[in-house]
């Protein structure tokens, strides 16, 4: 009993609290700077060292009297001296022997101030780059040019790894599989100068032998194979081993792609030219379901879903099954009279008084003829409304084919059909298509069929898909609707549209960023009610304003509108004052739209939230004849 109580007292005291004054010796840290660097920045020098400021409300002197806002970090007086160490070895790595670390702590209470002060000196500079080995695989002074670690510059070791893995890779790239580089380099620190040498070892030249596949339990070892770009007899490329990595992660068959040599060692037999590769593969789950509720000022409330099946009958085809409602709580049936509460925008939009829907079945082939092109083929089922504009209700299909559908710049092939109906304000065909009379107007809402053959190249280069901060994208799209690929004779035009955007990076978090869009529409004439007028259907025509376009307008108010008004009052003095005025967009045959924006993150949640601050200019409007004043 007595060792029970012994042990129940030892357990409570071990759970105890600390003492007072230890628990006092608990110091957040408040502030922590960086003084006299300038060959390293803040950033590089904070992410160096153990110790680290509190969080920004828990830092900031309006807002950490608060108390129980944000993240506390405490001062461990043992690692704060080892981060003194820690930048004097960043220092003397980056090339700056002579360096000095001082520092100044300023306690207050609870509260401590850290500040590093900092003095660089001269740094020590690579005199000389010696680079041997190479002989005729390749030029060493074009070589020089792009190394990270350049002749005149401070010796930073870091720098010099880099650039003998710089070499390591272009021989790889070249049949090299096995390529080495040694270092070495004599620093003489008095006189502040380096000489540093890369001898490159590449070992034999070789060419790819047996690629073994392991891994797979329902994908056919098969079809895996003749996904891949890497094939026997071809020349060595380590960016082939990463592309075939990419390629068969991106079909979504597998949950983890590896690529890597079979041996990690040049083979014995000086004769054997050949090395083997192993793709080692775990296959994700069969079938995948996605759900979506959501609420968007122009749909009210809307609902997504979707389910895929990977492998589908074989031969790694992903079939993807898709539905959407939108307008809910506004459209019939689902009118719940939100107009005038939660989904006040639309109010006066008639686009928006019945459900809109779309259903999709899509089946996509990841190789086809070839391991670089793909295929897909897809049947739809759509009602959607433009914001004001028009209403879309169509079923169809669509086939495309996708060259070089995994490499720097895909091109889409692609044909569309749809057999449905495009309704707009009565005034939009007045105005913009001189089609005023009820019966002229009801034969281009009717149902007919609309086909189109479209070609499309992108070329993306951004390093981020949901927050790019550096890179590119371009795309180009190019479309033909015309009775020579089965659409009605109603609909002869020529649709074109480029796109393009640059990120630039400002320091670490900021990015300036600029887009471009231009599209134009070549249109063919029709002969309607004994004239002869343009005609593109209203939801191929281009409409501007919005989150995505020229920001200081409302959606789809950039450009050509009509009015309508259901009443007019004359005035005794014979003025006229238009009652529930409404505006419809009419969209344009052109647009033109540039924005630029500077992006930086914010103290309050710095990596989910930005601010921008944007610059907006554009038109949308309509080339050749003039709109038609209706009254």
């Amino acid at each position: 009993m007595r060792a029970c109580v012994g042990l129940v007292l030892v357990a409570v005291l071990a759970a105890a609290p600390l003492p007072l004054a230890t628990q006092q010796e608990q110091r957040v840290v408040r502030g922590l700077s960086f003084d006299g660097n300038k060959a390293i920045d803040d950033y590089t020098l904070s992410t160096a060292i153990a110790t680290s400021n509190s969080s920004f409300f828990a830092s900031v002197w309006w807002l950490r009297w608060i108390g129980f806002l944000g993240e506390k970090r405490y001062f461990n007086e043992l690692e704060f001296r080892r981060d003194v160490v820690r930048l004097l070895l960043l220092y003397r790595q980056s090339g700056y022997m002579s360096a000095v670390i001082d520092t100044l702590v300023r306690r207050e209470g609870n509260d401590v101030f850290i500040r590093f002060r900092i003095m660089e000196g001269d740094p020590v500079r690579l005199e000389r780059l010696e680079i041997t080995g190479l002989d005729d695989i390749l030029s060493v002074a074009a070589l020089k040019k792009d190394l990270p670690l350049a002749v005149g510059t401070p010796f930073n070791r870091m720098l010099f790894q880099a650039s003998a893995d710089t070499i390591v890779g272009r021989l790889k790239n070249r049949g090299y599989p096995y390529a080495d580089v040694l270092r070495s380099f004599d620093v003489n620190a008095a006189e502040l100068r380096a000489v540093a040498t890369l001898e490159a070892v590449p070992g034999p030249r070789m060419r790819i032998g047996d690629v073994a596949i392991a891994g797979t339990e329902k994908v056919d070892t098969g079809t895996v194979r003749r996904m891949l770009p890497v094939k026997r007899n071809d020349l060595f490329r380590q960016d082939r081993l990463y592309q075939t990595q990419r390629d068969l992660y991106g079909t979504g068959l597998f949950r983890s792609v590896n690529v890597v040599l079979a041996d990690t060692a040049p083979p014995a037999d000086p004769g054997d030219s050949t090395v083997g590769v192993v793709v080692r593969l775990r296959e994700g789950p069969p079938h995948r379901i996605r759900m979506g509720v959501g609420y968007g000022t122009v749909d009210c409330f809307r609902v997504q879903s979707g389910w895929t099946s990977f492998n589908f009958l074989g031969g790694a085809r992903t079939l993807d099954i898709t539905g959407r409602l939108s307008k809910l709580g506004v459209g019939v049936p689902t009118d719940w009279s939100l107009r005038d509460n939660v989904c006040r925008a639309l109010r006066d939009d008639l686009t928006s008084d019945t459900l809109n829907y779309g259903a999709g079945l899509t089946l996509r082939q990841p190789f086809f003829l070839s391991p670089r092109h793909a295929a897909s083929f897809g049947v739809f089922a759509e009602r959607r409304s433009e914001f004001k504009a028009y209403t879309r209700q169509a079923v169809g299909g669509n086939l495309a084919v996708t060259l070089n559908a995994r490499r720097n710049i895909p091109v889409t092939v692609g044909y569309g059909f749809s057999y449905g109906r495009t309704t707009a304000q009565p005034a939009v065909f007045c105005s913009v298509f001189r089609v005023c009379d009820a019966g002229d107007r009801a034969l281009l809402e009717s149902s007919r069929r609309f086909a189109a053959v479209t070609v499309s190249g992108v070329r993306d280069q951004v390093n981020n898909v949901l927050d790019p901060s550096g890179g590119s994208l371009v795309t180009v799209t190019v479309m033909h609707a015309s009775r020579l690929v089965y659409s009605d004779t109603l609909y002869e035009f020529n649709r074109g549209e480029l796109e393009a955007s640059r990120y630039y990076p400002l320091g670490r978090r900021g990015v300036f960023a600029w887009r471009v869009r231009a599209g134009a529409i070549v249109l063919g004439r029709i002969t309607l009610a004994g004239q002869s007028v343009h005609f593109v259907p209203p939801d191929q025509r281009f409409y501007g304003g919005g989150p995505n376009s020229v920001r200081g307008y409302a959606r789809n108010e950039l450009g050509p509108r009509v009015y309508v008004t259901d009443s007019i009052d004359v005035g005794g003095g014979g003025d006229s004052t238009f009652l529930h005025l409404t505006a419809s967009p009419t969209g344009g045959n052109t647009i033109f739209v540039a924005n630029t924006e500077v992006r930086f993150a914010t103290p309050l949640f710095p990596d989910r939230m930005r601010v921008a601050l944007f610059v907006d200019a554009g038109q949308v409007w309509e080339r050749g004849e003039p709109l038609t004043t209706v009254n």
